[in-house]
């Protein structure tokens, strides 16, 4: 298979990172599509230095008459869409080869303009707020293009009352960087300088601990492995805690302040209000988790049998129960995969879906120096690119149906909407993602070509579920405790820190597993938690798609249309209302619950599989 990879005739040496130039054509993303040369870039990139001056012409003006208001959106949303797309030509041009100075020159210089730009336009927001509603309302009703933009102005509007005077806007502004101190001064602390110890390896070797590397010691097979990273890594916690402590402290004290600022009654209320999210939902969510604990414990005894552990430890909950399958699966036979899996979807997604696979979208194999891991970018400009490191592995074919799903439904929004509704809300970003891996993942399930290769797939997805729905709604409780304590006056140490966390830990884990004291220190490695009340969207993230393709499942062409429609939605209405439509409706505990029982079916079907079971 490697030396499908080639653009000549010769061979790949055995564990050699092949260079870019050794890739085949059908291999790469045509990023020519975007800009035909790097001449191109350089001449859209220049022009624009001049083009987002115009915008200082509409300052002050924007009340004057609907005209010059369309004008004005036009001409932002036209300068601001082509600096997003000199961005990511530049910075994905980078990504195939890191150590390329040129682009590295591009990124730079496509970054700086588009701060230019978005300081150029920054007016626009408070001189509308500043104008009166009814003045606004009139122009869309006289202006049929303008109308085009009546969910930004009722969003704009809705959130009138949190925006502050000009004067204070700018305070505020000018006051970001130390505000945001706190995350800055963890990054530089936990990436930078702190060291973790090295540790033995299963051949008596040592080897040095890392938080990149903390997960594959914990799926090691040999349990003293797993021990020793696991005590390596929260014992170095441990001797920070109190810097650690002091800088989340202040997090939380930052979002207080914010939040008392812009008149909210709760820091919780203030983050969920910018997607329109009642808290209630929040709440709901960690009330429906907890409700179905009894499935996770009943998972844990599953791992513990398949262990053959006497007494299961935190350390023991990430390497595998099921063997990996041996099969290789090579990016022709993912793509057919894939689209099997996808079938569900009808023709004009499979249509689609074939124009990803043939014109360029995919950037699949591994190169030297290119940027590791996956994604799904692109711009409103230009159709979606996906970055792979494919290795012809089944997780790699899961991994590729994930990024076509975001991929699809950039492609879909950006297609129906205008650029101000082209990005769609981070409440929605992993639902069609999910969906894609949900269904590709059910056909894999059901087409496994061994009873061990079914088995390491249920595990896959019981673990997904695991580590999506339950552990994330684990942090969302730990934040909601945090903030309330600090609303309360109660003092945020270490030792409060780590007795919630514990708590917590107690609650999901300590009827199976005997949770270990160094647990209690988790909380201090979690960057999530300076982006306060933002994980539990990946628990509703994960329920909205599994119940979205469960319906897709099970009513067929009406459920399709249905998602294919909140696919085209992008951010043109908000995200309950979009996924409301979509068939998830997560004012109600039913998605959750949906998530919660096709959790259940599938250890049901691994507890047959796995050996020993009763």
């Amino acid at each position: 298979m490697r030396n499908k990879l080639l653009s000549g005739g010769g061979a790949v040496a055995a564990g050699r990172v092949p260079q870019r130039s050794e890739i085949a054509p059908q291999y790469k993303w045509k990023l020519e599509d975007m800009f035909g040369s790097d001449d191109v870039w350089e001449k859209e990139c220049g022009a624009l230095r001049n083009e987002h001056k115009a915008l200082s012409a509409y300052r002050s003006r924007l009340a004057e008459n609907p005209a010059v208001l369309l004008e004005c959106l036009k001409t932002r949303d036209d300068i601001i869409s082509r600096c997003e797309n000199l961005y990511a030509y530049a910075k994905m041009r980078r990504d195939e080869d890191n150590t390329n100075d040129r682009y590295q020159g591009f990124t730079d210089m496509a970054m700086s303009l588009y701060t230019d730009a978005s300081a150029a336009c920054s007016y626009i927001a408070p001189e509308l707020l500043a104008a009166d509603k009814s003045l606004i309302g009139g122009y869309l009703a006289e202006n049929a293009e303008l109308a085009v933009y009546a969910h930004y102005f009722d969003e704009l509007f809705r959130q009138r009352e949190h925006i502050l005077s000009a004067s204070e806007e700018q305070i505020l502004a000018l006051a970001g960087e130390p505000l945001n101190a706190a995350d800055e001064i963890f990054t530089m602390l936990t990436n930078a300088d702190m060291r973790f110890p090295e540790i033995e390896d299963e051949n008596g070797n040592m080897a040095e601990l890392s938080e990149g590397r903390y997960i594959r010691f914990l799926e090691n097979p040999d349990r003293s492995v797993r021990d020793r990273a696991f005590h390596g890594l929260f014992g170095t916690y441990a001797q920070y805690r109190n810097t650690i402590g002091a800088s989340y402290s202040s997090s939380v004290k930052k979002d207080r302040f914010m939040a008392a600022v812009r008149k909210y009654g709760s820091s919780i209320e203030m983050f969920l209000d910018s997607d329109k999210i009642p808290v209630e939902l929040y709440d709901r969510l960690i009330g429906t988790v907890d409700a179905n604990l009894g499935l996770l414990h009943r998972y844990l005894r599953l791992r513990k049998r398949a262990l053959k552990l006497g007494e299961l430890e935190m350390f023991d909950l990430y390497t595998p129960i099921v063997a990996e399958s041996e099969r290789e699966v090579p990016y022709e036979q993912a793509a057919r995969l894939i689209r099997e899996g996808l079938s569900l979807l009808g023709g004009r997604y499979l249509d689609d879906l074939d124009c990803a696979f043939a014109q360029g979208w995919i950037d699949v194999y591994e190169n030297a120096n290119k940027t590791s891991g996956a994604y799904s970018w692109g711009t409103y400009l230009s159709h979606p690119y996906i970055l792979m490191n494919y290795q012809n592995r089944i997780d790699d074919a899961l991994t590729l149906a994930h990024e076509l799903g975001h991929s699809m439904h950039s492609y879909y929004t950006n297609r129906k909407q205008p650029y101000i509704y082209s990005n769609y809300k981070l409440f929605v970003a992993e639902v069609a993602s999910t969906v894609n891996e949900s269904l590709v993942l059910d056909h894999l399930i059901g087409c496994a070509a061994s009873p061990a290769e079914k088995a390491y797939l249920l595990n896959r997805k019981l673990e997904t579920i695991r580590g999506t729905l339950f552990r994330q709604t684990m942090f969302a409780e730990f934040e909601r405790t945090v903030h309330n304590k600090a609303r309360e006056g109660g003092a945020l140490t270490p030792d409060s820190l780590s007795a919630a966390y514990k708590g917590l830990n107690d609650k999901y884990f300590a009827k199976e597993v005997s949770v270990n004291p160094e647990i209690a220190i988790e909380w201090a490695r979690i960057p999530h938690f300076y982006r306060a009340f933002y994980v539990y969207q990946y628990a509703t993230g994960i329920s909205a798609a599994m119940s979205i393709a469960e319906r897709i499942k099970n009513e067929g062409a009406g459920a399709v249309e249905r998602y294919l429609e909140f696919l085209a939605g992008g951010d043109s209405d908000y995200p309950l209302e979009l996924l409301k439509r979509a068939g998830a409706d997560l004012t109600t505990p039913g998605p959750v619950e949906g998530a919660m029982s096709a959790f259940e079916s599938a250890l049901a079907e691994l507890e047959r599989l796995v050996p020993g079971q009763s």
